[in-house]
């Protein structure tokens, strides 16, 4: 029998109202020692799904006002028996709420310990367990509507696809293999390849999805370069909406990096404010032009800037040169004025060409379209289901090595038998994936990245 547990499912700090969530066997009989009925009425009395208004008493002392939600196994998020706590938000009153319930018979909840135990008890899968984590810690509209995608199965149901698929094949082939003398339909060379290729188009595009999903999640390392006085900083303000970096007329002003994590359009990008890239003997500074450039040759993207007043000198020369390989937007500020920059010679250089005026513009539509087609994420769905993290791409790229292992046998003419075996591991490739078959280590490991509470 599994252990009742609890956690505040709630952040500490003030708050309108602080969640403590118990579940397991004992979950209800734990709850009314120390909740009490306004109405009398006991909780174990009470049908799933409905609530009681009452108090949390512990030792004769009453400790807040609380709102009893109970839920009734299998019908809860668990799986189990459910009492949620709804009392009045703050760290101390929800810390000795959970302390009086754990005095009474609940062991402390481990992270992740109730989503994994909805996984254990067949409420979902492993991928949608997975995803309750995403959702959580989404920090923009598309990544959310990711998570919440595969909570409902979208990733499931397109590695199920590739799953039953590979299934009918094996079965085909041990059939055929292990029972000659029935009339089962021989094996068909051209079908089999058909069928396996299938299979390898729908992975191929399940892992193309994983970089650009990867950085709708987790945001892009992203830098802004250029020499003094482009408007590196203006930009930088414009961005994070609010006064980030020093905004003056004096070459030199920006000596550090100064660092900003936003929002543009569905890609979180953590911005990085360098110093203006030129030579000079100002000690201080010299030591910021040096740190811009070590951020230029570790930055996942970067905004290079340009004044589109005056015409290219020197160091935005040398600039574009470093960026000939490196992911980039060129941004030509300064639009409001004459122009006078080579633009043509800028984009010989860097495909991805923005004009803007940061210091009088707030429109960032057309340098959100170029960050996105960069990024991958243009043209990504979430709704069709995609890769959250290493594991599942590990997976799913294994499953994939081993299909096409079977394709290139097959070509070969190697025996059935053998691209049955490797057809089989790529099969046991999937269900690690969903989580039919995995390991206790596997899935202890997946949970203890959760937070405690969930």
């Amino acid at each position: 029998m599994e252990h009742t547990i609890a956690a505040i499912s709630t952040p500490n700090g003030v708050g309108g109202m602080g969640v403590i969530r118990i579940s397991g066997e004992g979950a209800i009989a734990t709850a009314e020692q120390v909740f009490f009925s306004v109405s009398g009425k006991q909780l174990s009395g009470m049908k799933g799904y409905t609530a009681s208004f009452g108090k949390i008493i512990d030792e004769g002392e009453v400790i807040d006002e609380a709102v009893a939600l109970v839920f009734k196994a299998p019908h809860s998020y668990t799986g189990e028996d459910v009492v949620e706590l709804s009392c009045h938000g703050g760290m101390y009153v929800t810390r000795r709420v959970l302390r009086a319930v754990i005095a009474h018979g609940a062991a402390p909840a481990e992270g992740g310990e109730f989503t994994k135990r909805a996984f254990l008890n067949g409420k979902m899968g492993l991928t949608e367990a997975e995803s309750v984590m995403e959702l959580i810690a989404a920090s923009g509209a598309q990544s959310a509507r990711a998570a919440l995608s595969a909570m409902e199965g979208s990733l499931r149901k397109r590695i199920d696809g590739v799953k039953e698929r590979l299934l009918h094949l094996a079965a085909h082939l041990a059939a055929w293999a292990d029972y000659p003398e029935d009339e089962i339909p021989e094996i068909d060379e051209a079908e089999l390849k058909d069928g396996l290729s299938v299979c390898r188009r729908e992975l191929q595009s399940l892992l193309a999805t994983y970089d650009a999903g990867k950085i709708m999640r987790e945001g892009v390392n992203t830098v802004i370069a250029g020499r003094p006085n482009v408007g590196k900083s203006t930009l930088m303000n414009l961005l994070a909406g609010c006064e980030r970096s020093i905004v003056t007329d004096i070459p030199g002003t920006t000596r550090d990096v100064i660092e900003e994590t936003v929002m543009l359009g569905n890609v979180p990008l953590r911005l990085s404010d360098t110093a203006g890239l030129r030579d000079t003997d100002d000690p201080v500074e010299s030591i910021g032009v040096t740190r811009a450039k070590e951020k230029l040759l570790s930055a996942g993207l970067v905004f290079a800037v340009f004044d589109a007043s005056e015409d290219l000198r020197d160091e935005d020369r040398e600039l574009l040169e470093l960026l000939s390989d490196a992911p980039a937007v060129a941004i030509i500020n300064k639009s409001d004025l004459e122009s006078r920059i080579d633009s043509d010679f800028i984009r010989s250089k860097i495909r991805h060409v923005v004009f803007i005026s940061a210091k009088h513009d707030t429109d960032t539509k057309e340098l959100e379209q170029a960050v996105a087609e960069i990024a991958g994420t243009s043209a990504l769905d979430p709704s069709q289901g995609i890769l959250a993290n290493e594991r599942q791409f590990n997976d799913a790229q294994k499953a994939l090595s081993s299909i096409e292992e079977a394709w290139e046998a097959v070509s070969l003419g190697i025996t059935f038998d053998a691209v049955t075996v490797v057809i089989e591991e790529a099969i046991h490739s999937l269900l690690e994936l969903t989580g039919e078959r995995v390991t206790d280590a596997v899935v202890d490991q997946v949970f203890s990245q959760f937070c405690v509470g969930k």
